[in-house]
């Protein structure tokens, strides 16, 4: 049955879902911040706010793990609905066509509340960005004190617009893998960019500088931040074409420890899902690459975060950032080698793809915690104070 990639008619319901959704979390703030100033308002809005987009990411992992991002083949609604309740008829038609197919009641369910949770998410940080324009202009930030500013907020609004768009692509253009991976990258951004706000927002709010830490430190966790965007980038990759299988053993691969590899074909960017550049199937080989790629990538991070969290613990302030980053890295560790030695478990891979955003959070929150101290400077409290 045909259906039109794109439908408007139930946007105007779907925003209201959204905003009814996000009205409970921003009424608990509130309420919880009702005797704080504006500034302590804006840090307890974004710290719901990250921990809801965390939330948004790991359900977004799981819609992609479930096969469900084809579950409604339109956007923004469900086959020009705003729930798959009034999608029944259609729903059922496409599901009887192909029962093996990508739509059923189920997944369509799964990602219409994708769809729901991103609008929240939106809305909330739409009242963020206006927020601190708000406590900008009024100077709510007493004189002496680290002030609010809202271009962060502000960047944040039009990132989270780019994923929205990078969203509906992702349905209309059938799973293409570089769309994908790109959608789940910025969702990781995402989280960096709130992360960042909620230590500055917290340094405002208690009137504390940066941490103060030796330049190789600092210049370490800026190294191993770059490095886990480029793991990011490959385990993207391996997730977008499904390549997770391909080595079905840990440490070798296929019985091999360089088994056969296709590189150009499994990683030439432009291209449909399951197929290669010229249209034939993409091979066992490109997809043995894809995956092996990535746990030549993951050794090096590996190495480069544990070197961090070690000389994070010598500084004692920076211990508890340090306990969460060696807490990561194992969770990351069992759950991948749980997605290849358990055929690829769901739990395990939405766990993984959760701590691959928390540890581009907390390097994220680091760098901005954090700034290159003089000789005679000491390194001041506010990480371990506000990062747990």
């Amino acid at each position: 049955m045909h259906t039109a990639l794109y439908d408007w008619s139930p946007l105007l319901r779907l925003l209201f879902v959204g905003m009814a959704m996000a009205a409970l979390p921003l009424a608990w703030v509130l309420w919880r911040q009702r005797r704080a100033q504006a500034h302590g308002r804006i840090r307890g809005l974004t710290l719901v706010t990250l921990f809801l987009t965390f939330d948004l990411v790991l359900f977004g992992a799981f819609t992609r793990l479930t096969d469900s991002g084809l579950g409604c083949p339109d956007w923004p609604g469900c086959y020009g609905q705003a729930t798959p309740l009034g999608a029944h008829a259609s729903i059922a038609s496409a599901q009887l066509a192909a029962p093996d197919g990508p739509v059923t009641h189920g997944k369509a369910w799964i990602e219409m509340v994708h769809r729901y949770l991103a609008s929240s998410v939106g809305f909330l940080i739409l009242v963020l960005a206006i927020s601190a324009w708000v406590v900008w202009r009024q100077r709510a930030v007493s004189a002496g004190r680290a002030q609010v500013y809202p271009w962060w907020a502000t960047l944040t609004l039009l990132w989270v617009c780019i994923q929205g768009a990078f969203g509906a692509l992702t349905v209309t253009m059938k799973l293409f893998p570089a769309i994908v991976s790109l959608h789940l990258m910025g969702g990781y951004v995402l989280l960096a960019l709130l992360a960042v706000q909620a230590v500055w927002q917290s340094q405002a709010v208690s009137a504390q500088a940066p941490i103060a830490v030796a330049a190789p430190l600092r210049a370490t966790i800026v190294v191993g931040l770059l490095v886990l965007l480029l793991q990011v980038a490959s385990g993207a990759w391996v997730s977008t074409n499904y390549a997770v299988l391909a080595c079905a053993e840990f440490p070798q691969c296929q019985s091999s420890w360089w088994p056969m590899m296709d590189f150009s074909e499994g990683f030439a960017l432009w291209r449909p899902l399951g197929l290669a550049a010229d249209g034939t199937p993409l091979s066992f080989q490109a997809l043995t690459a894809i995956h092996f790629a990535h746990r030549l990538l993951a050794g090096l991070t590996f190495a480069v975060l544990l070197l961090l969290a070690w000389r994070l613990r010598s500084v004692p302030r920076l211990v508890r950032p340090a306990r969460w980053l060696g807490g990561l890295l194992a969770l990351q560790f069992a759950t991948g080698l749980s997605n290849v030695v358990l055929d690829w478990p769901l739990l395990a891979a939405v766990l993984h793809t959760g701590g691959a955003g928390a540890m581009g959070a907390v390097l994220a929150g680091l760098l901005a915690a954090t700034r290159t101290r003089s000789p005679v400077q000491a390194p001041s409290t506010v990480f371990e104070r506000h990062t747990t």
